[in-house]
């Protein structure tokens, strides 16, 4: 490849034509675009890339989740780069705005910090065939409103006209594409099976998109889901800064509840001792990376297998975690924390705060769902989602009750089957992405990765990349390094084009959707967000992980 095509430059100068071209661009600055930003340039030497972010700051996830509580669920250890392990955490599970400070540090680390441009959304990419190039629509946008979620750009479009999100667009080019684009970023709409929230007069807003305007001292707050970010921010509400008057959590399905993980030698000694220690005994951080790696794929062999062996295992946890669930909350709740599906198939909540919670009377759980919402009031019931409201037996109510309530939170959870939703991919026939993957039965890519049809395009954190006992981190870090491969070679010229074959992408997916047939994921009896309405599976990875040296 000519030495020019591998520096970032104007095409056309001043004519009307004109265009600049990336050898690489990247779309997103979460985990993923960070880790593949600092690894061109570490393990290629190459830093002519862009990465453009729509969101107003570096950090993808952790910058759209700004909850009270919000901090990661697995070993911080675990939960950073292998090539810049961070040794100075300040808890085994820290919280969000230290996980950003650590990936800011990263990027100013790697020198990658002038590589973003943020407020800058590619809305759209098409594969030119004869010139063997991306064209990526880009879109500047006016600060702060690619923090929205895409329904809220659209009614502020609506309401005030398109200059009010999108300040000019234009045209660029690039010889590759990496779309790094996270999961955890497009929260879910007011469920539509809730009437009346036109009518309700205080605030409503997704956990994902914190609204801190919003006094919630001494009032009435409903909660609408149950997820890990619920469990997070719940038992803050009626504390001190927020003091709210009174929580009430609606709940579809109790989720199962692990313990957390308890630090080394005890909370405090953990977070006085474990900095200095880990930044002075070499090797002692990467071995403690490497041991909270190997608890996790524990689970992977005893509890998601769909087998004889598995199936005893997670009878045996299941025992062990409804008894620590009965030990900590009132009974009133027992019957409605007890899960009526297998260990594993939903994610599991990590807790240390959110069964305790349930002992303060200001902070009520139900399985009584919402059927009416008022200007100052929802109604919930009659009827329950859980238990079975067929079960005679159960002693759970299924009374209608009106409740007051000053604010609604939205915890329902993110579009996660909206794959890089909202970005549009033609590839080169012209098709677009989602077409392709709706034809062949949902998303997809080979090796979580590549897509037949679609050059030079990959993709980071893809369909089919995910676990349900593992680091996020570790996953994007495998699918950087695997792009890399193919990069390496596009760049030096050894290739034009890197395109996977069809009949090798149909047969990767195929054993994918089958491997996962035999998992807890798809056969543990419960509604998940792994799988589509029709069953289809385009989260689970169905394999042990490989770690990131």
């Amino acid at each position: 490849m000519p030495s020019h095509l591998n520096n970032i430059q104007t095409v056309n100068g001043y004519s009307k034509d004109a265009y600049t071209y990336y050898p690489v661009l990247i779309v997103g600055a979460g985990e993923s675009g960070i880790a593949l930003g600092c690894r061109l340039k570490e393990a290629l030497g190459f830093d002519q890339f862009r990465i453009f972010e729509r969101q107003a700051g570096i950090g993808g996830t952790w910058w759209s989740n700004q909850y009270p509580g919000v901090a990661c669920d697995v070993p911080a250890a675990f939960y950073s780069f292998s090539f810049s392990l961070n040794y100075k955490w300040t808890s085994l599970f820290p919280g969000g705005s230290e996980i950003v400070n650590y990936l800011h540090e990263v990027c100013q680390k790697y020198r990658i910090v002038d590589k973003i441009q943020l407020n800058a959304e590619v809305s759209e990419l098409r594969w030119l065939a004869e010139e063997e190039l991306w064209e990526a629509t880009l879109s500047h946008m006016a600060p702060g409103t690619g923090d929205m979620s895409q329904r809220e750009r659209d009614l502020l479009i609506d309401e005030k006209g398109r200059e009010s999100v999108y300040l000019r667009q234009e045209t660029v080019r690039a010889r590759i594409v990496a779309s790094c684009a996270g999961g955890l970023v497009e929260p879910n709409a007011w469920p539509s099976t809730i009437p009346g929230r036109d009518s309700f007069e205080g605030p409503v807003f997704h956990s994902a998109r914190w609204d801190y305007n919003v006094d919630l001292n001494g009032k009435d707050v409903i909660v609408v889901g149950t997820g890990c970010s619920a469990a997070q921010f719940v038992p803050l509400l009626t504390k001190e800064p927020y003091n709210a008057k009174s929580v009430t959590q609606i709940m579809r399905s109790p989720p199962w509840v692990v313990p957390r993980l308890k630090p080394p030698f005890g909370k405090k000694k953990y977070e006085k001792y474990s900095p200095k220690v880990f930044s002075r005994v070499p090797g002692l951080a990467r071995l403690f990376r490497l041991t909270c790696f190997l608890i996790g794929e524990i689970d992977w062999f005893t509890l998601f297998p769909n087998s004889p062996f598995g199936e005893k295992h997670r009878k045996k946890l299941e025992a062990k975690l409804i008894r620590h669930m009965k030990s900590t909350v009132p009974e009133k709740y027992h019957e409605i924390l007890t899960p009526d599906y297998s260990v594993g198939c939903k994610r599991r909540i990590f807790d240390a705060f959110w069964l305790p919670c349930f002992n303060d009377p200001k902070v009520e759980l139900t399985t009584k769902p919402i059927t009416k919402v008022s200007p100052k009031s929802v109604t919930i019931g009659p009827g329950r989602t859980h238990p079975d409201p067929s079960d005679t037996n159960s002693k759970v109510s299924k009374d209608e009750e009106t409740l007051p309530a000053d604010v609604i939170i939205l915890g329902n959870g993110f579009e996660i089957q909206n794959w890089l939703h909202p970005l549009k991919v033609h590839g080169k026939d012209g098709e677009l992405l989602q077409d392709v993957w709706e034809s062949r039965g949902g998303a997809q890519a080979y090796m979580g990765n590549a897509m037949d049809g679609f050059p030079n395009f990959f993709i980071i954190f893809g369909p089919n990349t995910a676990t349900g006992h593992s680091s996020v981190i570790l996953a994007s870090e495998n699918m950087v390094e695997y792009s890399l491969k193919f990069i390496k070679k596009i760049l030096s010229g050894d290739v034009k084009t890197a395109e996977v074959k069809k009949e090798s992408e149909i047969a990767w997916t195929k054993i994918v959707q089958e491997r996962l047939q035999d998992t807890v994921f798809n056969m543990g009896g419960c509604q998940n967000w792994y799988r589509t309405a029709d069953g289809w599976n385009s989260t689970g990875y169905p394999y042990v992980r490989e770690l990131s040296k």
